[in-house]
């Protein structure tokens, strides 16, 4: 496996070699053959293209294509596109715990060894010269925000999608966060999306293990974590970084200056940085559950605060409510909270 960048004649021809040259063979020393069968496994990442796979792709849809020609020349071939099994053991009996947690994210569960030779069967009783038996998770496919052209009349996604918990943010959100922040809480913030989606590729319950100065070869990403990691920015940021984002900018640090760079996040002052922070309230007040009547009231209260100096900027009086006067800008968080104890009767 591998980056397109990375492949060489050598690495293309091992994994051509045994798909496409063995099925080639037995293509030709067979053509006169009565045959009640012809059957080839391909791959799913020959259908919808697989990240880091380009030559096993190209492997695969060889097979694909061959089984299209021996039909039309009336010669029986089918090609099952499989997507992945258990881990039981074949390709997938390899896999690390996190490896198989990315083929769950990417939408395509494994099939269990009774699935699928039920869909063996079904397969190879059929007519067609390419058949795809694999099993879709539709709602995680609806969740990776770009989902493959093929299944795009399938997948129905949104245009506005309320983010789920632990997902990363909307690109329209974080824009607007990083708005009303000065430049080290943009790093912060930009930092925090970095490690957790980092974390989330590789594995981990958090970022906390993933280091702003640790290079992510060492934090053990290859090209397909990559390239996934990669597309998860994409869709937190809005951008579209390269496929070399990790190689051009080996920590998490530089890929913060780098997304800053391309955010175009400078300050923002007056009334756009205050509501960029209203933004960030709210989504905090969204996540809070205040049981205790008296923090809800302190909450109550200070928002109060802030509401009426808002509103005296417009005041030359500066009175609240047509109340007692009160220089709203001389006036301590103690005079207002007093002020509004006595209007709402507290005192």
């Amino acid at each position: 496996d591998g980056v397109i960048g990375s492949l060489t004649e050598e690495r293309l021809a091992t994994v051509l070699r045994p798909k496409a040259d063995a099925a080639w063979h037995l293509h030709e020393a067979t053509r006169d053959l009565d045959l009640d069968a012809f059957v080839v496994f391909s791959s799913l990442a020959g259908v919808l293209g697989g990240a880091g796979q380009a030559n096993y792709a190209a492997a695969n849809t060889f097979l694909d294509a061959l089984m299209a020609q021996r039909r039309a020349a009336g010669l029986p071939g089918v090609s099952l596109a499989w997507g992945p099994w258990d881990r039981a053991g074949g390709m997938t009996g390899t896999l690390s715990d996190a490896e198989a947690d990315r083929l769950a994210r990417s939408g395509v569960p494994p099939i269990s060894a009774e699935q699928g030779l039920a869909l063996y069967d079904a397969a190879t009783a059929g007519e067609r010269p390419l058949v795809v038996p694999v099993r879709l998770d539709l709602a995680a496919l609806r969740g990776l925000g770009d989902v493959p052209a093929l299944l795009r009349g399938l997948v129905r996604t949104p245009a506005r999608r309320t983010a789920a918990a632990g997902a990363a943010p909307s690109a329209d959100a974080l824009t607007r966060q990083l708005a009303g922040l000065g430049g080290a809480e943009q790093e912060e913030v930009l930092l925090r999306l970095v490690r957790g989606q980092a974390a989330v590729v590789l594995g981990h319950a958090d970022g906390s293990a993933i280091g702003a100065g640790r290079q992510f070869q060492e934090l053990g990403f290859d090209s397909l974590t990559a390239v996934e990691f990669r597309n998860r920015l994409n869709a937190a940021t809005g951008l579209r970084l390269p496929a070399t984002l990790l190689f051009d900018y080996p920590t998490p640090a530089d890929v913060v200056g780098h997304l800053r760079g391309r955010l175009g996040t400078g300050e923002v002052s007056g009334a756009g940085s205050v509501l960029a922070a209203l933004d960030n309230l709210e989504a905090v007040i969204a996540g809070l559950s205040l049981d205790d009547a008296g923090e809800h009231q302190l909450v109550a209260g200070r928002l109060e605060v802030l509401r009426a100096k808002w509103a005296d900027m417009r005041s030359a009086e500066g009175a609240v409510d047509g109340g007692a006067d009160v220089d709203i800008e001389e006036a301590s968080d103690d005079d207002m909270f007093a002020l509004l104890d006595d209007e709402l009767g507290l005192n």
